[in-house]
């Protein structure tokens, strides 16, 4: 949501910033929220509960109070997080205008949460701000109430904006041991918390032809503890575990890298933009960018060793001719989103005046 706060502040249009508290390291978002040089967040609810549905009541009625006696305003929320759906949900009920930027991302994946938070944020939605023709698709298929905008995705922006101020803070390179390396990421539940899933791409890691860097979020850690594979893990000649990046060293690492391995949906996007374009093998068995493999970036490796190594060695083998666009957007996402706003709100007002007169 970086850039549209930017465009936000370059249009002069006033907003409030809410910080959800979904992620438990208050004192880590802001941080983050600091070394994106956005503003001072208006309102931050610091959540107690840790699981999903409790946090996500607690959410509930922390923001009701926040959002209360808002019905003139838009509510802005992105992607598929527990938050997405909280707020959505909370806006509707208190009468506010939603929109969800990027909106009409399918999986058809239903174990995965994410999966579930954006379809019915979709639905609950009046503004839906798609980031590709096939997200447009797929929201007109499933019949959503709100109106369909195709804007691209603001990733790209974000990606294109902030690349330069992580050249600035290039010191995570100088760690790396290897001068051509794989870079791997690796969290969601469906991989992590799954034992035998994990062991297979784990081991996959361990035998990669080409070297791997291996920045460990906390759960993959434990995950790799509980199947006794942590020690086996650090002590590989072939993999660099690192510890959790921040936004920007994981930009310079991207930038750096031969090929990227992950499960995550936003890398998948992140690694189509001009400034990295990095082939993508997807450690799932399902995604919904499909753009990103329709347009030759990604492709689909699955979760077991022998297919992510077939895979991989296919990827290495051949000449990598990468598109010279990216099927996500071109930078603009959020100039478009925020001329839509306005017009949005603008229309607002002009209703509720004409309205104000009839009354009259």
């Amino acid at each position: 949501m970086s850039p549209v706060i930017r465009e936000l502040q370059a249009q002069s249009v006033p907003f409030s910033l809410i910080l959800s508290g979904q992620h438990y390291d208050y004192n880590m978002s802001l941080q983050f929220i600091r070394e994106l040089r956005l503003p001072k967040v208006n309102y931050s609810l610091k959540l107690r509960s840790e699981t999903p549905a409790r946090q996500m009541g607690e959410m509930m009625m922390k923001l009701g109070e926040v959002l209360r006696g808002r019905k003139n305003e838009m509510l802005c929320v992105h992607g598929d997080t527990n938050t997405t759906l909280t707020a959505a949900l909370v806006g509707v009920k208190v009468g506010m205008k939603v929109a969800h930027v990027e909106a009409g991302l399918r999986s058809y994946d239903w174990r995965m949460p994410e999966e579930h938070n954006r379809r019915l944020a979709d639905h609950l939605s009046d503004t839906l701000f798609a980031p590709t023709s096939v997200a447009k698709k797929n929201l007109i298929a499933e019949r959503v109430y709100g109106r369909i905008h195709v804007t691209g995705n603001t990733v790209i922006d974000a990606v294109s904006q902030n690349m330069p101020i992580a050249k600035e803070r290039a010191g995570i390179t100088r760690s790396i041991v290897f001068k051509e390396f794989c870079l791997v990421t690796l969290h969601r539940a469906e991989n992590v918390d799954d034992d035998g899933t994990l062991k297979e791409i784990i081991s996959a890691l361990i035998d990669s032809p080409l070297p791997v860097v291996f920045p460990a979020h906390p759960r993959t850690i434990e995950g790799l503890r509980r199947i006794k594979m942590l020690d086996t893990v650090r002590s590989s000649r072939n993999v660099q575990l690192v510890s959790p990046l921040g936004y920007f060293d994981f930009l310079c690492l991207m930038s750096r890298c031969k090929m990227i391995l992950t499960d995550s949906g936003g890398i998948q996007e992140e690694a189509t933009a001009m400034c990295i374009r990095k082939p993508v093998l997807i450690l799932r068995r399902s995604t919904e960018r499909p753009e990103a493999v329709d347009a030759g970036f990604a492709k689909l490796a699955g979760v077991h060793k022998s297919t992510i190594l077939r895979e991989l060695d296919k990827s290495l083998q051949k000449k990598c001719s990468l598109p010279s666009y990216s099927p996500f957007g071109d930078g603009m996402a959020s100039k478009r989103i925020v001329r839509i706003i306005k017009e949005s709100l603008s229309y607002q007002c002009q209703t509720k005046r004409s309205s104000q007169r009839i009354d009259q």
